[in-house]
């Protein structure tokens, strides 16, 4: 059944309505007519099971026909940090991290950063991310749609390590393995930490132990940045027991 994201001020007694992009999507998309269904999520966790009834204008009425609590929030909190890739990359983490539970992103940039982040463009770029965080919410069931910070600098990376319940970094200079750390500890939100293409410098490292990251290594082999990103993230929900496992 097709899903769609609305506020709680659109939910008004029996019935919701969307309004929007969604509008077009239903209508010239999908081709939904009166008595078709549809999902609707509050984004706080509610799911509403709806029945089209009319449409005017830039918006659609649905007949609420049950309730129910959204089934596609992980119980663990995941921020994925991650140092800014080229290219279409990051859109690429923002689309799979979202599908696998991640709850909010941070990019931030680091010394070896290759992208040069346009301040001007930032608005820009921020809605497109956006987009991509509420289409890929819709697509897996999610009941939240993830979050995405403003890009930060390396000072702002570590002052999110100093408030993270616990912050682990991807580094292929070593460390525990992630199972390893994530078996000890049990909670309830997770920092994880990835950096840029052309790896961590030493110091870096250093500075984030300092500021309470803990190193962990994703095994023998050296995964581009994208793919260390979404390997992380479904190791900690496989440790949670969140993919169809028991926790570790």
């Amino acid at each position: 059944m097709q899903r769609y994201f609305i506020s709680p001020e659109q939910v008004e007694g029996e019935q919701f309505v969307i309004r929007g992009d969604d509008v077009h999507h239903i209508r010239r998309v999908m081709r939904f007519r009166p008595g078709d269904q549809l999902i609707a999520c509050d984004g706080e966790g509610t799911d509403y099971i709806g029945e089209l009834m009319e449409g005017t204008g830039n918006e659609v009425t649905c007949r609420i026909l049950r309730r129910e609590p959204s089934a596609g929030e992980p119980g663990l909190q995941v921020t994925l940090a991650q140092s800014l890739p080229k290219g279409d990359k990051w859109e690429l983490v923002l689309q799979k991290g979202t599908e696998l539970g991640a709850t909010s992103f941070l990019p931030f940039t680091s010394r070896r950063t290759v992208v040069k982040w346009d301040q001007a463009k930032a608005e820009k770029r921020r809605a497109r991310w956006e987009r991509i965080l509420k289409e890929a919410a819709e697509q897996s069931h999610r009941g939240r749609i993830p979050t995405v910070s403003p890009v930060t600098d390396w000072n702002g990376l570590l002052k999110a390590i100093t408030g993270a319940e616990l912050a682990l970094i991807a580094y292929e200079g070593g460390g525990e393995p992630l199972s390893a750390v994530l078996a000890r500890k049990t909670p309830s939100h997770l920092l994880l930490i990835v950096g840029p293409e052309g790896g961590w410098e030493e110091e870096e490292v250093r500075q984030a132990q300092e500021a309470g990251a803990v190193p962990v290594s994703l095994g023998a082999r050296i995964l581009r940045t994208e793919t260390a990103a979404v390997a992380m993230i479904a190791c900690a929900m496989f440790a949670n027991g969140e993919m169809g496992g028991e926790t570790v």
